[in-house]
């Protein structure tokens, strides 16, 4: 079984995070993740402040098993979602979009360990210095919010960079891909658009359907014009948002066509209206399957693919 100093740090078996989707990630998904022996997370986004107080609680009665709370930084509620965690008792936090600087000095005293997503070297550095345990360097490949650089190049240049553990995501489906990734230096994988096709996720089944018939061309960026650069399946809301921006359309009226579209394509499942978010590897996805099987295929299809790796020596 693959193992990592970050299974040590964090008390979990294996070295995979499932991501903290927002709308998506709740209690459900992530104690079924965290009872497979990875970690599961929940996101801070899901119907304010107390919902999520609520998922939490409802995570302890499903597993026994460390989880964790992901929270967007830039969502209007996040220092109340961080005085939550702490109140909580959580002890582990993934952040995104925006810096965790005002809320470390509270987590770290609590003995939370947080993790910050990453997109640069630079950024990591800073992270580090504030007293990140680790960091998840994700690349452009993966849905949802994205930067420039690519997995394969941004990995091994936050590993070469800071000593904490690094974990990389973007463009991780697989065996093949955790094992790329442990061998760029990462101990350990951050996989969102695979779990999105879980028996636990409950994103509406037009949503799955549309991901399990995904090609490799099957995603595009969006909202680069608009300094917020996400990648979702393309539908008929994403290439009317592509379209907007290609245009000119005024910044201001292309955000409020946007409003509201994750909601619309989780829980309605509404192609017209909704942003499917979803990465590059949504093109490797053909079944449903429990998200046991999903933590399973992935570690055990890494540790086959490293053993297999000194033939070519």
């Amino acid at each position: 079984m693959i193992r990592s100093q970050l299974c040590d740090i964090l008390g979990i078996e294996k070295p995979i995070f499932q991501g903290g989707m927002a709308w998506i990630a709740d209690a459900n998904l992530a104690a079924a993740v965290s009872n497979a022996g990875g970690l599961g997370l929940i996101s801070s986004i899901n119907a304010g402040t107390e919902a999520v107080r609520e998922e939490i609680r409802k995570a302890r009665t499903l597993t026994r098993k460390p989880f964790g709370v992901n929270i967007m930084l830039a969502a209007p509620n996040a220092a109340e979602i961080a005085n939550l965690v702490v109140e909580e008792g959580v002890t582990i936090v993934t952040t995104g979009a925006g810096s965790p600087a005002p809320y470390m000095e509270r987590w770290l005293a609590a003995g939370i360990r947080v993790i910050p997503v990453v997109a640069s070297v630079a950024y990591a550095l800073k992270m580090e210095e504030l007293g990140a345990t680790a960091v998840i360097a994700e690349g452009a490949e993966s849905g949802g919010h994205v930067g420039d650089t690519h997995t394969m190049a941004l990995v091994p240049q936050v590993v070469d960079a800071v000593h904490i553990p690094v974990l990389a995501a973007g463009g991780i489906a697989d065996g093949r891909g955790a094992a790329a990734a442990f061998m760029l230096g990462a101990c350990g994988v951050q996989v969102g658009t695979r779990f999105l096709v879980a028996d636990e996720c409950r994103v509406h089944p037009t949503y799955k359907e549309r991901l399990i018939k995904a090609s490799d061309v099957s995603t595009l960026v969006t909202g680069k014009s608009l300094g917020d650069a996400v990648r979702s399946l393309k539908t008929p809301f994403s290439k009317q948002f592509a379209k907007m921006e290609a245009q000119g359309i005024p910044a201001d009226e292309i955000r409020a066509f946007g409003t509201g579209s994750l909601k619309k394509a989780v829980f309605d499942g509404d192609l017209a209206g909704g942003c499917f978010l979803a990465g590059e590897v949504a093109g490797m996805l053909r079944q449903c399957q429990s998200a046991e099987s999903i933590v399973n295929d992935i570690m055990d299809g890494a540790q086959k693919v490293l053993a297999h790796a000194k033939e070519l020596i």
